[in-house]
């Protein structure tokens, strides 16, 4: 008997290998876009994972985009805070341009651009992609958006006083 549960616990093993954590799942970029801007340690881990991921997903290149521009926070050059915001703002032209109705990529972009100084001419973006966040997150939860991810974007949005009065009713409205 006990042979055959360890040949049954082997071939349970071999059959169904622990799979590891896909290291950029939604969850795991959600963590460090609210984590990173705190903590340069996270921030530089997060930098590192998103600067490995070579793919064409556009929420990814999205989180990619929001690495680069936390990063910018933590260095110290100003050299290094320009580069790092022109790599950010290259990631988010090329998310947009795969998928320019995807509300999230459009709200990441915009919290980054609302946090870079107006002198920089680098917040081109701020009224386009309002419309199209604002949009899908009144429609939640129908717009398909995690409850999550609208509850982070309706707590930033208001926390910053982003919001004309009408629009602030309607995000506390909001159903999560």
């Amino acid at each position: 008997m006990q042979l055959l549960s360890t040949l049954l616990f082997l071939c349970f093993v071999l059959v169904f290998p622990q799979q590891k954590p896909d290291p950029y799942a939604h969850a795991s970029l959600l963590n460090y876009y609210q984590t990173a801007a705190k903590d340069e340690e996270i921030a530089q881990k997060f930098v590192n994972l998103m600067n490995k991921y070579q793919g064409k997903d556009p929420l990814k290149l999205g989180y990619k985009a929001v690495s680069h521009a936390i990063m910018a926070k933590h260095v110290w050059s100003p050299y290094a805070k320009i580069k790092y915001l022109r790599q950010s703002s290259q990631f988010f032209e090329d998310a947009v341009a795969i998928d320019n109705q995807d509300p999230e990529v459009r709200f990441l972009r915009f919290s980054i651009e609302n946090s870079i100084p107006r002198y920089l001419n680098m917040s081109s973006h701020l009224e386009d992609d309002k419309k199209v966040f604002m949009s899908a997150i009144l429609k939640h939860p129908k717009s398909g958006i995690s409850s999550e991810t609208v509850k982070i974007m309706r707590d930033y949005l208001l926390r910053k006083d982003l919001l004309t009065e009408q629009e602030q009713q309607q995000v506390a409205k909001l159903n999560l």
